[in-house]
């Protein structure tokens, strides 16, 4: 059974950082790009950024240059580095990828999520 599992979410005061992580396991062939994901309460969810398996990435406006994405392709693992954290950034982060089976179907996964709570 393939699933995506994120670690890492924790309470930490502003100005503060945390690292996520999400693994992907299974019966794995090959995993896609991987996309991290964030949801604050009342409101929808967004995109933050993602990485490619050549390690291309994006993020979003609001954490360009406080967070940066990795991954270890052996270890089918993505990395959310969080620096410089405010309030704001409050929500519960998600990691999303498509993985590709051992009978080379490809399926989209979600993460069950994890809690990040900036506070003082």
């Amino acid at each position: 059974q393939v699933q995506l599992v994120e670690s890492g979410g924790g309470l930490v005061q502003p100005g503060g950082s945390l690292r996520l992580s999400c693994v992907a396991s299974g019966s794995i062939l090959s995993v896609g790009p991987m996309y991290w994901f964030r949801q604050a309460s009342g409101k929808e969810r967004e995109l933050v950024g993602f990485i490619t398996s050549a390690a291309f990435k994006n993020y979003v406006d609001s954490v360009k240059g406080r967070f940066t994405i990795s991954r270890d392709n052996a270890k089918n693992t993505a990395y959310l580095q969080m620096n410089s954290l405010k309030p704001e950034d409050t929500a519960v982060y998600y990691c999303n990828a498509p993985i590709t089976l051992s009978d080379r179907r490809t399926y989209g996964y979600w993460g069950q999520g994890t809690q990040v709570i900036v506070s003082s």
